[in-house]
């Protein structure tokens, strides 16, 4: 057994969650926040067979892509000189994954 944590932007939830269930895995939805651009993401717990982690991985690949975000820096991240007053492109989105072994898994 495994347990898949994926780190998800709230934007693509819904269609990670309706991926995953359309292939007849359950999984648990929890609400985060990101540290970086401080929005929304959702953290996602699936318990699989150690057989279907790879499936869940393309689903996961699937519903959640990178893009790019335009935002506007509010604070010198460095020296004063480094400041930039407009918007600077950053990648957002996809997927932070993290697979764990279970030793036992049990729905009640």
């Amino acid at each position: 057994m495994k347990l898949i944590i994926a780190v998800v932007q709230d934007k693509d939830v819904p269609r990670l969650m309706d991926g995953l269930v359309r292939a007849g895995y359950s999984a648990t939805k929890l609400a985060s926040t990101g540290g970086f651009l401080r929005e929304g993401n959702s953290t996602v717990l699936i318990g699989v067979d150690d057989d279907d982690t790879e499936t869940v991985l393309e689903v996961v690949k699937k519903t959640c892509r990178a893009r790019e975000q335009l935002v506007t820096p509010i604070t010198p991240v460095g020296p004063a000189e480094s400041y930039v007053p407009y918007p600077v492109g950053v990648v957002v989105g996809g997927a932070t994954v993290f697979i764990l072994p279970v030793d036992r898994f049990v729905k009640v």
